[in-house]
């Protein structure tokens, strides 16, 4: 009697990482026979292409889809329209799943009376570099993650705001529709904000788990975070507000440090006020590598992880205000 379940996953440029998330897919311990598997290809210029259809090719259940306008939310929405699961179950492909986690998914969605259901990830080094270590760890740890319980963890089952792929029942997009295809990026927190608004419910469950591998190295996590910061505040340019306030201190940090900057030029206080902010700011990202370095048995970590805790912090920061400025200017 279990649910047949629809599992989409959009992709691009994905040749090192998309393997192993197949891979995990069909150890899934859910009946193949009841499970379909989309994998949105949009337009990848590397081996992605040929890894799936290698994947398609061994197990039929596995189906590829092209998604000519590469972003994220056009390829969910593509596999959507094609999805006859009851169940719909957004991966990423930049991630590994445990082996129950579709039944552990699937589970909860029927038990909870939830509407779409998660689980939290565990986040491992993309390579074997001290770099890369620095950047999983510090996405694992309240300084660097905030309050978003799918990547620190949760103790206890609870109702949260947004959830990491996330586990929906169909008849969701049939009463608020499909993903947002203005939002390149967030549209996923923006969907669960309209479910929500809407009277659902979204349930973390912290048995359900995940491998996420995020940017290996300093520049391309720095990249990353600018855009995601860019990404919480542009969707305000559609009349769409995805943000709650752990979303806006990288912003308010910046434009704190910006503003005390500049008036600290003429007025001896705001330069005082700026590298006070600066000392405070570094001293505790100095006692959290610290502690993390100590916790890992790797004294190496402490000169990377405030690197990494800055690339997190600045560059999100720095992204969305580029945002509030790109907004105004137009």
């Amino acid at each position: 009697m279990l649910p047949f379940i629809s599992i989409i996953i959009p992709c691009r440029n994905e040749e090192k990482y998309i393997g192993k998330c197949l891979e995990s897919i069909t150890l899934q311990d859910y009946p193949k026979e009841k499970m379909e598997v989309f994998v949105i290809n949009g337009a990848s210029e590397d081996k992605t292409g040929k890894i799936i259809q290698d994947y398609a090719r061994k197990y039929p259940y596995i189906k590829i889809l092209e998604n000519p306008k590469r972003y994220t939310p056009f390829g969910l929405n593509i596999g959507l329209k094609e999805a006859k699961g009851e169940v719909i179950a957004r991966m990423d492909s930049h991630a590994g799943y445990e082996k129950d986690y579709v039944s552990k998914c699937v589970k909860h969605l029927l038990e909870s009376g939830a509407d779409n259901v998660g689980g939290v990830i565990k986040t491992l080094p993309a390579r074997d570099t001290i770099s890369a270590k620095a950047v999983a760890l510090v996405l694992s740890h309240p300084f660097g993650a905030a309050g978003s319980y799918f990547r620190i963890g949760s103790k206890e089952p609870k109702y949260v705001d947004t959830v990491f792929g996330g586990c929906y029942k169909r008849d969701v997009f049939d009463k608020i529709g499909f993903f947002n295809e203005k939002l390149l990026r967030s549209q996923d927190i923006e969907f669960n904000q309209r479910l929500k608004n809407a009277g659902g419910k979204i349930f973390l469950a912290p048995e359900i788990k995940a491998i996420y591998y995020p940017q290996p190295d300093f520049s391309r996590f720095l990249k990353h975070n600018f855009f995601d910061g860019v990404w919480t505040i542009y969707p305000l340019k559609f009349g769409v507000k995805i943000f709650s306030w752990r979303h806006l201190i990288p912003l308010l940090f910046v434009l704190t440090l910006l503003i005390c900057g500049i008036l600290g030029v003429f007025l001896p206080l705001f330069s005082n006020l700026f590298f006070l902010i600066l000392k405070i700011y570094f001293l505790a990202s100095v006692i959290f590598s610290l502690q993390i370095a100590f916790k890992e048995k790797n004294i190496k970590l402490f000169f990377f992880l405030p690197i990494a805790f800055a690339s997190r912090h600045f560059g999100y920061g720095l992204g969305s205000l580029y945002a509030l400025i790109k907004i105004y200017k137009k």
